[in-house]
């Protein structure tokens, strides 16, 4: 078994180098949520006996209008601005009144000037420190959200607050631990704590929004669907309990199932600015679908299943230490790349995906997705399951049932996309590119995700891995301002359909519930693979 960095695959090449061109081209004009100035004041005398802030004020008025001290800022004046002969510097964060003056230092230290940048997923927390001067990334952590505590689903969670208010402060407190837990581990990594942190920029979906601010949750699981609110305004980082010296600011939801991570993520994708029709594709435990270009943006957004976060799957794990990532078939043999080496404990996300297409294309499992045990002696009867299973690592069991979850989340995704491309009235020939977001897509082979009908059989230049597009997009929002008025003007494009309210949705999805697909024509590549494979010939 091999032991290759799982990511060392190529896959996010692309992404990665245009973010990369894209923020190089854009330093000169950031203007993020949060400056540092340092200034040389006069100091008082009897014939200038301004106070010590209207010193800074007055200073800062011809850029910044009128600025807001917090109290701290006030207490820190004396003996700061004494002690530093009066060279000091401010730090300022934007607020909807303005701008705010939120910590107050000696001397220069306007090059120290951090923020951070988080995704708030229903499993983990992923926690971005970045230099706000150069715009560069210092450090990122992924945690644990305590929240699975009280349930591994986000509508466990939902139920276990319903009626119980001190539930949802328990669910609020567990968010906020695991902030501290990340702010905490990127201090040990980069020296750097949430005090030297101005600003603060989070993206999550409708659901986990509603508890990391201690709202009722319910209301985005019911109907009418009508979230107690889609937009925060920025808050005092000590509101929230969190050490930040400044200000905290969310990405804003469209609806209960199309929150402020699809919107931070359509940004990060530049969707919205394109004049080619695109489509960008989120899918984990519930699927995110947005299509569109500069001109219109089709939303959709439902259930998919817990399949490809390796959540149902009998062996399945997250992808950490230990996990089969990467999966090939040769010669009836099995060749495994494990996440940091060693002995495999189960199987990922992308690994799920590349077994099932090696049983698929080596014929292994048919069409359905039913193991063909003749086959292979790997493939056997497991009697306490009841089900065949394929032995793919030492004692390690991929089953019936597990093929069946898969094809069933494959199905509603591939759906999804079909459903609203018809309501346009247009094909996969006419899109530019399929972008393809979140951690399981970012490390997911585009081959095996064709083979099993999971993305479609485009070339697969036009399929890009994003990454976790829903913290690169707040992460802009951090070194670019003016992102929330763009925020709102995708909002604004946005026609959202609840694909569990499409009648005929179910239906639809029969069609999509084999590999690659029912419609074998719409997967060439796939098709063509299967004939050499099989060494037959037209």
């Amino acid at each position: 078994m091999r032991s290759e960095p799982w990511y060392d695959r190529g896959k996010m090449l692309f992404s990665l180098r245009s973010r990369v061109e894209m923020y190089e081209k854009e330093k000169a004009a950031m203007e993020g949520l949060s400056h540092k100035i340092y200034l040389e004041l006069e100091e008082p005398t009897e014939e200038d006996s301004r106070s010590s802030w209207d010193r800074i004020q007055d200073a800062l008025r011809e850029k910044f209008g009128q600025v807001l001290p917090s109290l701290a800022v006030l207490q820190a004046l004396y003996p700061c601005c004494e002690d530093s002969g009066w060279k000091i510097t401010v730090s300022l964060a934007y607020s909807e009144q303005g701008w705010r003056a939120v910590r107050l230092e000696p001397g220069n230290t306007a090059n120290h000037h951090y923020g951070y940048c988080a995704d708030l997923g229903s499993t983990t927390v992923v926690m971005r420190l970045v230099d706000c001067e150069s715009g560069r990334s210092l450090g990122q952590v992924s945690v644990n959200n305590r929240q699975i505590a009280y349930g591994a689903d986000i509508l466990t969670r939902i139920f276990y607050c319903k009626d119980h208010p001190e539930h949802l402060q328990e669910l609020t407190a567990a968010a906020r631990d695991s902030f501290l837990e990340a702010m905490e581990a990127l201090r040990r990594a980069t020296g750097i704590g949430p005090e030297s942190c101005i600003c603060m920029t989070v993206a999550g979906n409708a659901a986990m929004m509603h508890f990391f601010y201690g709202l009722d949750p319910f209301c985005v699981f019911a109907s009418p669907y009508a979230l107690r609110t889609t937009h925060f305004p920025a808050y005092d980082g000590g509101a929230l309990g969190l050490p930040v010296c400044g200000m905290v600011y969310s990405s804003p939801a469209r609806a209960n199932y199309l929150g402020g991570d699809i919107v931070s993520g359509v940004l990060a994708s530049g969707l919205d600015r394109q004049e080619e029709i695109g489509v960008f594709l989120d899918i984990g435990t519930n699927g995110e679908l947005v299509i569109g270009n500069q001109d219109f943006l089709l939303c959709g957004a439902g259930a998919a299943g817990p399949a490809l976060e390796g959540g149902v799957v009998k062996t399945g794990m997250r992808a950490e230490q230990g996990a089969v990532s990467y999966v090939k078939l040769r010669d009836g043999v099995f060749h495994l790349t494990v996440i940091g080496g060693g002995t495999p404990r189960g199987i990922c996300g992308s690994g799920i995906v590349d077994l099932l297409a090696e049983l698929f294309l080596h014929g292994w499992v048919d069409i359905r997705g039913k193991f063909l045990p003749e086959i292979s002696e790997k493939i056997q009867w497991r009697e306490p399951e009841q089900e065949w299973a394929v032995e793919y690592a030492p004692d390690l069991w991929f089953y019936q049932s597990d093929i069946t979850e898969f094809i069933k989340t494959k199905a509603a995704a591939h759906t999804m996309v079909e459903y609203l491309m018809r309501q346009i009235g247009l094909t996969m020939d006419d899109v530019g590119h399929f972008h393809v977001a979140g951690a399981f897509g970012t490390y997911l082979d585009k081959e095996s995700a064709v083979a099993v009908g999971l993305y479609p059989d485009i070339d697969r230049d036009r399929i890009v891995s994003e990454g976790n597009a829903s913290l690169e997009g707040a992460m802009y929002w951090l070194l670019h301002r003016r992102t929330g008025q763009r925020m709102e003007e995708i909002l604004g494009k946005m026609e959202y359909i609840q694909f569990g309210a499409v009648d005929d949705f179910l239906h639809l999805m029969v069609a999509a519930e084999a590999l690659p697909h029912t419609d074998l024509d719409q997967y060439p590549t796939v098709k063509e693979k299967l004939r050499k494979l099989s060494g037959r010939s037209e």
